[in-house]
């Protein structure tokens, strides 16, 4: 049971670690003995992350996050029972506990029903940008077709997006657009089914959807110059636990002031603070978004992600927060580039 069951003292970042490596989509806590204390799912350790926890505490206080006992089945129990247990509690992974209620196993919906669960959506690529920051690499080559160790930057992108179990991508193009329907076709090369939507004037990061036909799943935009190691289907378990009309992939950002931060009410100092680190969650360029959500989009003109954001809060619509914890850069700038591919060789050498 490496990577899946953890200690009390385990910390929030390696539980994260954790079940990026398990693939199960939770860990399980247990006693020195191997008794089941907590489960504690991908979206528990998000939510503890935008509610302000460290990564460097212990699970052992997000403990009463779930706010009700894990849900547990006896090992033995038949497979049937399991598919309707989980579907009963809306889980996708349920522990299997002995007479003496150590853990044996922890069994994933997945892997009982005869096809497993995909996310139905479509992924929208964006990738028209030119990219004029990372001149004069991409003065015959958009952005998205720079490579990235053997391949181009947008093909880690898609084959990561059927890895998820998403067949269906749309890639709004602009710039050099020629250059990737000539690299993927159709998509059949690459197991997918690929379309595209060129954008004879840039529309933004979301006036694309204003082109598209009326959706009755939802939209997974990404923006095209984007190499993550982000786990989609995480991202659409939480949004449809969020019940929300977009969700915002979010990224952890912080820097130190280089001065003494002064606070004041009226005309007195109240407090100071020397060269704090301020944090906060900024945009990662990745979106789900439901069809009454794309409605909003205007056609036929300029329209930004942000646009829509703004709209949906304004109007008290539910857009939910999803923090990225796995790796993510924007190639957009040249060192943000040179750091993308210095780590993509690392990995093509290790795996000879």
């Amino acid at each position: 049971m490496k990577d899946t069951c953890i200690s009390e003292q385990t910390s929030v970042r390696d539980a994260m670690v954790a079940i990026n490596r398990n693939r199960k989509g939770a860990v399980l806590i247990v006693d020195d003995a191997g008794r089941l204390l907590d489960t504690i799912t991908d979206g528990d350790l998000r939510r503890a992350v935008l509610a302000g926890a460290s990564l460097d505490q212990p699970v052992s206080t997000l403990k009463g996050l779930r706010n009700r006992p894990p849900t547990t089945a006896p090992v033995g129990t038949k497979a049937a029972e399991l598919v309707r247990l989980m579907r009963r509690n809306s889980i996708r992974q349920v522990p299997l506990l002995d007479a003496q209620g150590k853990v044996a196993e922890l069994q994933l919906l997945d892997d009982l029903v005869e096809v497993p669960e995909v996310p139905k959506v479509t992924a929208v690529v964006m990738a028209g940008g030119m990219g004029t920051r990372l001149l004069p690499l991409t003065e015959s080559t958009p952005k998205p077709m720079l490579p990235l160790g053997e391949k181009p930057v947008v093909q880690h992108m898609v084959e990561k997006l059927r890895t998820a179990g998403i067949r269906q991508v749309v890639m709004a193009t602009h710039y050099r657009a020629d250059a990737l329907s000539r690299h993927f076709g159709d998509g059949s090369a690459f197991g997918m089914d690929i379309q595209y939507v060129d954008e004879e004037v840039p529309l933004g990061t979301a006036g694309a959807l204003g082109k598209l036909h009326a959706q009755k799943e939802p939209l997974l935009v990404v923006n095209g110059d984007i190499v993550t190691d982000l786990d989609y289907r995480a991202m659409f378990d939480f949004h449809r636990e969020q019940r929300a009309e977009m969700t915002v992939g979010v990224r952890h950002y912080e820097f130190n002031v280089p001065y003494g931060v002064v606070h004041t009410e009226d005309a007195l100092v109240v407090g100071i603070a020397e060269k704090p680190t301020q944090r906060m969650f900024v945009n990662a360029g990745v979106y789900l978004v439901e069809p009454q959500a794309c409605a909003l989009v205007p056609q036929g003109r300029r329209f930004d992600m942000t646009e829509l954001i703004a709209a949906l809060v304004a109007a008290q619509r539910r857009v939910a927060a999803f923090p990225i914890h796995e790796y993510w850069v924007d190639i957009g700038r040249p060192e943000d580039y040179e750091e993308a591919r210095a780590r993509a060789s690392a990995a093509q050498e290790t795996s000879r």
